[in-house]
């Protein structure tokens, strides 16, 4: 039986395992190193303190010596009370022979050194130092070697008490840096598990989102709020993943937001095409019947008039196409006020049941740079808003206001205002106030691209749009970039549209 081997997980603890590795190594070679250097300090010191003892025990023979030069093994010295116990002297001759020699005993005279131990004190000179010596049955010695005239004195003093303290205190100190390593060890465990507990608790919560499903309504789990403290480390990390989940899940709600607009967009135009289809498909099957039950020229304008609005639409589903690709746009100097007032002209031969209104500036111009037809399209989209979408005899003022950096053009009526649930969607296309799709006449409310087109102009001239709307009063109000005089170029072949170009039956329309 054969089957993929799959690499075991690595526990999460390896970290920590590692890491508190590390600190105890660190406090081992730090203790180590400071008990070492401790030792070595302790010892020198020591040891110096016992050779200051040394010269002074040997300044103290030459002088008893002194007393009796011409005995050259006189060592009657030794006999003195201030002696410490197993200390010894020697007389050397000139060449550093041991002439004699004895070491002090506790309560008994001086005892004589044997010749092996003799021997181990041969060969040393005065020459200030000290030497340290071992000699049989005594154990290691501190000596030195004094001279005053003929007299040459060697005195020396057991180090057995110095290195029996001194090992004590080794002993001492390496109990007491264990135990402080211990208790460092243990406090730098508790420290670290503590430390590293959120960050383990963020890597829980990451590996649960990562085993989550990211479907539609599914809540990704977060880092709770305790670990996302700006002050540590870990709580740096802990924010930063809440904030990338955010993100995660804000992209997905953009992604499938604009699945569903697409969905909602394509099935819109599938039914605004398929109805003049529909129409047409229907006139041409009774023409073809030739029953006589409808006219032909009534059929043939109908089909007509169906063609056109299908051509229309795709027009305008071509044109947005257009601009969101960002295509150059045919861009020419704009006189904006005999712009709005040629739309304002037409709007009013369209329907005569409104009260339009025109407001345009006087003495100052209102250029702005950029392609007149597709202007004059988005501000005929507001006023066609305006004419559908209120009862006759509203008022509909339409005005021009330029200012040093930009012109603001607003359609503004006095009409029953925007309904509230459509406010967020009023750009958006296929969006109409009669949101059935079977409607009694399915030109009049019309396809719900006007306001959209409206938008994407604006916005490809690199303005942007802005509404008000309450009862009683609703304002569209583009605001473009506006161009001067001298510097604006002229492009594309196109005219200049010109405010002193206005036609006499537009003049009388100005209210300022």
């Amino acid at each position: 039986m054969t089957g993929t081997r799959t690499r075991p997980r690595r526990r999460p603890r390896a970290t920590r395992t590692r890491l508190l590795l590390l600190v105890g190594a660190t406090l081992v070679v730090v203790c180590g190193a400071t008990a070492l250097a401790t030792a070595l300090f302790q010892r020198a010191y020591v040891m110096g303190e016992f050779d200051g003892r040394v010269v002074n025990a040997a300044e103290r023979s030459l002088g008893g010596a002194a007393l009796h030069p011409s005995s050259i093994t006189y060592l009657g010295f030794l006999r003195n009370d201030g002696n410490p116990s197993g200390m010894l002297a020697a007389r050397l001759s000139g060449d550093g022979k041991v002439l004699s020699a004895a070491v002090v005993k506790q309560d008994a005279p001086p005892l004589a050194l044997d010749p092996a131990q003799q021997a181990a004190l041969t060969g040393l000179r005065a020459d200030g130092s000290q030497h340290t010596r071992t000699l049989p049955g005594l154990g290691a010695y501190r000596v030195t070697v004094l001279r005053s005239g003929g007299v040459q004195v060697l005195t020396g003093l057991p180090t057995a008490d110095v290195e029996n303290m001194l090992r004590h205190l080794v002993l001492v100190e390496s109990a007491v840096a264990a135990t402080g390593l211990a208790v460092a060890g243990c406090v730098c465990a508790v420290v670290v598990r503590r430390q590293l507990r959120p960050l383990g608790r963020v890597a829980a919560t990451a590996a649960e989102v990562a085993r989550a499903p990211l479907g539609p309504g599914d809540t990704l789990t977060r880092v709770p709020v305790p670990d996302t403290h700006p002050d540590s480390e870990a709580g740096q990390v802990g924010a930063a993943l809440n904030h990338l989940l955010e993100r995660v899940r804000h992209s997905e709600e953009l992604a499938r937001s604009g699945e569903e607009r697409m969905r909602r967009f394509l099935a819109d135009a599938s039914h605004e095409l398929r109805t003049p289809l529909a129409s047409i498909a229907g006139y041409a099957e009774l023409v073809n019947r030739g029953t006589g039950v409808v006219d032909p020229v009534l059929a043939w304008r109908r089909v007509s008039a169906e063609s056109a609005r299908m051509t229309a639409l795709v027009e305008d589903l071509l044109l947005l196409a257009r601009l969101d690709e960002g295509n150059p746009l045919r861009t020419a100097r704009v006189d904006l006020a005999a712009l709005v007032a040629e739309a304002v002209w037409e709007a009013r031969s369209a329907d005569n049941g409104h009260d339009w209104q025109l407001e345009l500036p006087l003495g100052a111009t209102a250029l702005a740079t950029g392609d007149a037809p597709l202007l004059r399209r988005a501000v005929a989209a507001f006023l066609s808003n305006a004419r559908t979408h209120t009862p006759v005899g509203t008022r509909v003022v339409t005005s021009v206001e330029p200012s040093d950096d930009h012109c603001l053009i607003s359609v503004r009526d006095d009409g029953p205002g925007i309904p509230l649930t459509l406010l967020p969607t009023v750009f958006e296309r296929f969006t109409r106030a009669d949101t059935s799709r079977s409607r009694s006449d399915a030109s009049a409310g019309g396809s719900g691209l006007g306001l959209s087109l409206a938008l994407a102009i604006t916005e490809a001239h690199g303005g942007h749009i802005t509404l008000q709307s309450s009862p009683g009063r609703t304002e569209f109000t583009i605001r473009l970039p506006r161009a001067t005089e001298s510097g604006a170029e002229r492009g594309g072949g196109e005219a200049d549209v010109r405010a002193a170009a206005l036609p006499p039956r537009l003049r009388g329309q100005l209210v300022k």
